[in-house]
């Protein structure tokens, strides 16, 4: 008996100097076990609880990746295994520069510098808020910004608990007054009320159960994409002219010309009549001016 109460002596005096070792007294250590699972680099509020309160938590993430449509990827499938669920995703790739180089007669290789680049608005179940944050920290290359908030909303809750109450009692008050038009518009009105009491109840449950985190993420450098394509040049070269089809449509362009020509005169035949009617009236009259005086003509 001796002897077992010595091994077990000693080895709850190692267990102990474990724990003050690392700087935990015996609630401490058991408090560290519990919350080992998320990483010290996740700001406390993510998990934060406190008895008689209720929090509405957000978060808001900038960071730089390796990769964004692997990382954009990996955090869809993490939001769906966590039983959230993605409102918004704007994934684009921000070209610097394009160019084209000929390889060939017939291929070319045209060079993209982008940067990628995505906007991310998810809902996460709030208990799981920070192993989410988590598994996002994990694909992280540099860190921008982080921001984590709680919001309480225990007064919010009393406060809509008694308009509640109110609105009902007026509902009661409401319908013992005799029926006339103004009974009728304060029932619609308190009903509408009550219909928007009940919208911003549903709200305040929606995000106390689940948590919006918006999540910006980048490459730090530029990447580059190397597409093969055409030789756009040597093709445009190859029929850039073709001496008979090219002579084939001027003779043709040119015969519609003299037919809008002599269209274009048979619309103007007064104008046309007109002017030669004119010219004749002219010679006429030096006609008789040369007979009437001979000398003119020598003029």
């Amino acid at each position: 008996m001796i002897i077992c109460a010595l091994v077990f002596s000693t080895i709850f005096s190692c267990k102990k100097l474990e724990n003050t070792e690392a700087g935990y007294t015996k609630d401490e250590a058991v408090s560290a076990d519990m919350t080992e699972a998320v990483s010290d680099s996740i700001s406390s509020v993510a998990t934060m609880e406190v008895k008689d309160k209720k929090f509405i938590k957000t978060a808001s993430v900038n960071m730089e990746v390796k990769d964004v449509y692997n990382a954009t990827i990996s955090i869809e499938k993490s939001v769906k295994d966590l039983g959230g669920f993605v409102t918004h995703s704007n994934l684009q790739s921000n070209v610097v520069s394009e160019d084209t180089f000929n390889t060939s007669d017939e291929n070319a290789m045209m060079v993209k510098k982008f940067q990628s680049e995505n906007s991310m608005e998810v809902r996460i179940p709030t208990i799981k808020l920070g192993e989410f944050l988590q598994q996002v920290n994990d694909k992280k290359l540099f860190l921008n910004s982080r921001v984590i908030s709680a919001e309480d909303v225990t007064a919010n809750m009393k406060f809509a608990e008694l308009e509640a109450k109110r609105i009902k009692k007026t509902g009661q008050n409401i319908s013992s007054i005799k029926n006339d038009k103004d009974k009728v518009n304060l029932s619609n009105d308190n009903m509408g009320e009550n219909n928007e009491q009940q919208l911003q109840n549903m709200n305040i449950a929606d995000n106390l159960k689940y948590s919006t985190i918006n999540i910006y993420i980048k490459e730090p450098k530029l990447r580059i994409a190397e597409i093969p394509v055409i030789n756009s040049k040597n093709i445009d070269n190859k029929y850039k002219f073709n001496f008979f089809y090219d002579a084939k449509n001027a003779f043709v362009e040119g015969y519609y010309l003299i037919q809008m020509i002599v269209v274009g005169l048979i619309r103007i035949w007064p104008l046309v009549l007109a002017g030669f009617a004119i010219f004749f009236l002219l010679k006429r009259k030096k006609l008789n001016a040369m007979k009437r005086n001979p000398n003119i003509s020598e003029m």
